[in-house]
């Protein structure tokens, strides 16, 4: 299976501000005084359609979907936590931990993808686990490893264990699971999403080893990734903090592209670049309002979209 996509689905904010229903257990969030929310949604746009600019502009195939006011879902510019495309031709919903995401499901976004030529077969519902408070938030509680079937989980409240190996062996993709932590007024807290805290690329992964505390979980996760060929790119908490775990490899027109915030890129060593260079090209945009009130960044602005086209 490919592990990189030139084909990406993202939602066009229309009414973006911080969600307080997610900013419980997401502690990137920030309140912007002083700021009135039209002015945030309008800055997000910006950043938005900026960055949709720049992957068009190396070949990336971006399927730009615009929100809808009602329902109210200010979050909604993060799809990859509530959906999944596969190579199989599956399309995987998954079960949202805040009430207000879960309007973010939308099945005409799949018409949307078939009129683009895409194709799939079924669609994999977990989005019942809700009405028990069992969730398992996509693509940002599973880091996957398509090629080597690995999938990788932060148990949170966000990332159910059981449900995690119910999708591994829905999928026959390996389970990878640990605790990952931050350090939030001097107490370790849950990482909220698997993605903030690492990626996993075609040659190499960037990953913050010092969040995964248990000194065994730890050794497991970085064996595992060294196992499969992967070039380790270590990160520290303080880099987290600016989003640089939050990246994703895309395919372009002539080469693949590590995509990223500016604040990202901003905060890694001359060393990490260049470990990073040694695999693949960098791409970085200004994030800064996305970041800043929705406590997410570039990879989780991303649903890859792996489904096979229908001439194909």
């Amino acid at each position: 299976m490919k592990q990189i996509t030139d084909s990406i689905l993202m939602i066009r904010p229309v009414a973006f501000r911080m969600n307080e229903q997610t900013a419980v257990n997401n502690y990137y969030q920030k309140v912007m005084d002083g700021l009135l929310p039209s002015t945030v949604n309008a800055k997000a746009q910006q950043e938005f359609d900026a960055f949709v600019e720049k992957l068009r502009a190396v070949g990336v195939n971006v399927v730009v979907v615009d929100d809808t006011v009602d329902p109210d879902t200010p979050d909604s510019i993060f799809p990859n936590n509530w959906v999944s495309f596969h190579e199989t031709g599956d399309v995987v919903l998954y079960p949202m931990f805040a009430e207000n995401r879960r309007a973010e499901r939308r099945e005409d976004i799949f018409d949307v993808l078939e009129e683009k030529g895409f194709d799939f077969e079924e669609i994999m519902d977990y989005t019942s686990a809700e009405e028990d408070n069992i969730f398992l938030e996509g693509t940002g509680s599973l880091v996957l490893d398509r090629e080597n079937q690995k999938a990788y989980c932060a148990l949170s409240p966000r990332a159910d264990e059981e449900l995690m190996i119910e999708f591994c062996e829905d999928f026959e993709f390996s389970p990878v699971i640990f605790e990952a932590f931050q350090t939030v007024n001097g107490e370790r807290k849950h990482i909220y999403h698997t993605n903030v805290m690492m990626c996993v690329g075609t040659t190499f992964a960037v990953i913050c080893a010092d969040c995964i505390d248990d000194k065994k979980e730890r050794k497991a996760v970085l064996a595992s990734l060294r196992q499969d060929g992967k070039e380790l790119i270590l990160l520290t908490e303080a880099q987290l903090n600016h989003f640089a775990g939050n990246m994703l490899q895309v395919q372009g027109k002539d080469k693949s592209y590590l995509v990223m915030s500016q604040a990202a890129k901003s905060v890694l060593t001359a060393e990490q670049v260049k470990m990073i260079e040694k695999h693949v090209e960098i791409l970085s945009v200004n994030l800064d309002t996305i970041e800043a009130c929705g406590g997410g960044s570039a990879r989780c602005m991303m649903a890859e979209v792996f489904l096979p086209k229908k001439d194909e």
